[in-house]
Protein backbone atom coordinates (compact mmCIF):
# COMPACT_ATOMS: atom_id res chain seq x y z
CA UNK A 1 0.00 0.00 0.00
CA UNK A 2 1.61 3.19 -0.88
CA UNK A 3 0.68 5.73 1.40
CA UNK A 4 1.40 9.55 0.84
CA UNK A 5 2.36 11.88 4.42
CA UNK A 6 2.06 15.29 4.17
CA UNK A 7 3.28 17.84 6.87
CA UNK A 8 1.49 21.07 8.30
CA UNK A 9 2.16 23.41 10.38
CA UNK A 10 -1.30 24.92 11.56
CA UNK A 11 -1.29 28.61 10.07
CA UNK A 12 -3.36 31.29 11.87
CA UNK A 13 -5.85 31.25 8.81
CA UNK A 14 -6.85 27.83 10.08
CA UNK A 15 -7.90 28.52 13.68
CA UNK A 16 -11.35 29.56 14.36
CA UNK A 17 -13.49 31.51 16.96
CA UNK A 18 -12.79 28.63 19.49
CA UNK A 19 -8.73 29.28 19.21
CA UNK A 20 -8.01 26.19 17.61
CA UNK A 21 -8.62 24.24 13.87
CA UNK A 22 -11.72 25.03 12.41
CA UNK A 23 -13.36 21.38 11.41
CA UNK A 24 -13.76 22.30 7.88
CA UNK A 25 -9.95 23.06 7.47
CA UNK A 26 -9.30 19.05 8.43
CA UNK A 27 -11.14 18.13 5.51
CA UNK A 28 -9.91 20.48 2.85
CA UNK A 29 -6.68 19.32 4.20
CA UNK A 30 -7.74 15.61 3.85
CA UNK A 31 -9.13 16.78 0.48
CA UNK A 32 -5.83 18.05 -0.98
CA UNK A 33 -3.75 15.33 0.49
CA UNK A 34 -5.77 12.61 -1.90
CA UNK A 35 -5.73 14.97 -4.73
CA UNK A 36 -1.63 14.93 -3.90
CA UNK A 37 -1.61 11.36 -3.81
CA UNK A 38 -3.03 11.06 -6.86
CA UNK A 39 -1.19 13.47 -8.81
CA UNK A 40 2.01 11.82 -7.68
CA UNK A 41 1.12 7.94 -8.64
CA UNK A 42 -0.97 8.57 -11.59
CA UNK A 43 0.22 8.86 -14.80
CA UNK A 44 -0.49 12.45 -16.91
CA UNK A 45 -2.97 10.77 -18.96
CA UNK A 46 -4.98 8.93 -16.31
CA UNK A 47 -5.13 12.28 -15.17
CA UNK A 48 -6.25 13.67 -18.37
CA UNK A 49 -9.07 10.83 -18.62
CA UNK A 50 -10.24 10.07 -15.17
CA UNK A 51 -11.87 12.40 -12.38
CA UNK A 52 -12.76 11.66 -9.14
CA UNK A 53 -16.09 12.39 -7.42
CA UNK A 54 -17.22 12.75 -3.56
CA UNK A 55 -19.36 10.37 -2.60
CA UNK A 56 -19.66 10.72 1.28
CA UNK A 57 -17.26 11.95 3.84
CA UNK A 58 -16.44 9.97 7.30
CA UNK A 59 -14.66 12.01 10.15
CA UNK A 60 -13.99 11.40 13.28
CA UNK A 61 -12.54 14.71 15.52
CA UNK A 62 -10.31 12.84 18.00
CA UNK A 63 -8.48 16.29 19.58
CA UNK A 64 -7.87 19.75 19.22
CA UNK A 65 -4.88 21.16 17.74
CA UNK A 66 -3.70 24.90 17.97
CA UNK A 67 -1.81 27.34 15.58
CA UNK A 68 2.04 26.55 14.96
CA UNK A 69 1.51 23.13 15.43
CA UNK A 70 2.64 20.77 13.32
CA UNK A 71 1.31 18.25 12.28
CA UNK A 72 1.30 14.87 9.90
CA UNK A 73 -1.41 13.91 7.58
CA UNK A 74 -1.04 10.62 5.86
CA UNK A 75 -4.08 9.23 3.67
CA UNK A 76 -4.10 5.60 1.60
CA UNK A 77 -6.78 3.27 -0.15
CA UNK A 78 -7.72 0.96 1.64
CA UNK A 79 -10.37 -0.76 -1.27
CA UNK A 80 -11.59 -0.25 -4.40
CA UNK A 81 -14.47 -1.83 -5.48
CA UNK A 82 -16.74 -1.11 -8.76
CA UNK A 83 -16.69 2.64 -9.83
CA UNK A 84 -15.81 3.54 -6.02
CA UNK A 85 -12.41 4.09 -3.68
CA UNK A 86 -12.56 4.30 -0.17
CA UNK A 87 -9.60 6.56 1.07
CA UNK A 88 -8.62 6.86 5.18
CA UNK A 89 -6.70 9.00 6.43
CA UNK A 90 -4.98 10.05 9.66
CA UNK A 91 -4.06 13.70 11.16
CA UNK A 92 -1.48 12.98 14.19
CA UNK A 93 0.02 15.77 16.32
CA UNK A 94 3.75 15.25 15.70
CA UNK A 95 5.06 16.62 19.50
CA UNK A 96 2.95 13.92 21.31
CA UNK A 97 1.90 11.87 18.21
CA UNK A 98 -2.07 12.08 19.62
CA UNK A 99 -4.24 11.45 17.12
CA UNK A 100 -6.48 14.67 16.17
CA UNK A 101 -8.49 13.19 13.15
CA UNK A 102 -9.27 10.17 11.33
CA UNK A 103 -11.33 10.06 8.02
CA UNK A 104 -12.36 7.99 5.00
CA UNK A 105 -14.11 9.48 2.30
CA UNK A 106 -15.75 7.30 -0.70
CA UNK A 107 -14.63 8.47 -4.08
CA UNK A 108 -16.51 7.56 -7.21
CA UNK A 109 -14.41 7.49 -10.38
CA UNK A 110 -15.28 8.94 -13.34
CA UNK A 111 -14.72 9.00 -17.39
CA UNK A 112 -13.04 12.72 -17.68
CA UNK A 113 -14.69 13.32 -21.11
CA UNK A 114 -18.24 12.09 -20.27
CA UNK A 115 -18.24 12.87 -16.85
CA UNK A 116 -20.39 9.38 -15.71
CA UNK A 117 -19.03 6.78 -13.35
CA UNK A 118 -16.16 4.05 -14.74
CA UNK A 119 -15.34 0.70 -13.73
CA UNK A 120 -11.63 0.86 -11.34
CA UNK A 121 -9.29 -0.85 -13.47
CA UNK A 122 -6.20 -3.18 -12.09
CA UNK A 123 -3.95 -0.80 -13.63
CA UNK A 124 -5.48 2.21 -11.15
CA UNK A 125 -5.93 -0.14 -8.12
CA UNK A 126 -2.15 -1.20 -8.82
CA UNK A 127 -1.52 2.45 -9.06
CA UNK A 128 -1.17 2.48 -5.22
CA UNK A 129 -0.42 -0.84 -4.18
Amino acid sequence: MKTYTKMITVPSSAIDERNHVNNLIYLQWCLDAAEQHWKKFAPKYFQEDYVWFVINHTIDYKAASFEGEKLKLTTWIAKNEGVRSERHYKIVRIKDQKVIVEAKTTWCLLNGKTLRPTKITEEISTLFD
